[in-house]
């Protein structure tokens, strides 16, 4: 069997279910879907700029208890509940990934009471 080691962020938002954070197996780290909730206060942000920012600080935070950082995601899956946000959304994305972004893939679907939702995957640097 693998080694795979669970990872719960202490300063992350709370899982919504029975999920781990993250998971990290053979040099790579795979952080669940996260949406906008602030994780201390558990309130959601009044705009979808808000939102996006506070998706991405949140796998910041999940990244960083994996012992990682945006700078080494090589994939990230994007949930929109509105396509026609697209360009917004590639804007603020871009704040966050400036230079060499990963391989994204931007899906289309419903969500509970968000806007968005994002997941991604790292690569640990010592395995780097």
């Amino acid at each position: 069997m693998t080694n795979r080691t669970p990872i719960f962020a202490d300063k992350g938002a709370k899982p919504a279910g029975q999920y781990s954070h993250a998971i990290v197996t053979n040099g790579f780290v795979y952080v669940s879907g996260q949406g906008p909730h602030h994780p201390e206060t558990g309130a959601l942000p009044s705009d979808f700029a808000g939102e996006v920012r506070q998706t991405l600080r949140n796998l910041e935070i999940i990244l960083q208890a994996a012992g990682t950082d945006l700078a080494h995601v090589v994939k990230v899956n994007t949930y929109l509940t509105d396509l026609g946000r697209f360009q917004e959304y590639n804007a603020i994305y871009r704040e966050f990934f400036p230079d060499q972004p990963p391989a994204r893939t931007t899906i289309g679907c419903q969500l509970n009471g968000i806007q968005v939702e994002i997941d991604c995957v790292a690569v640990l640097p010592a395995a780097a």
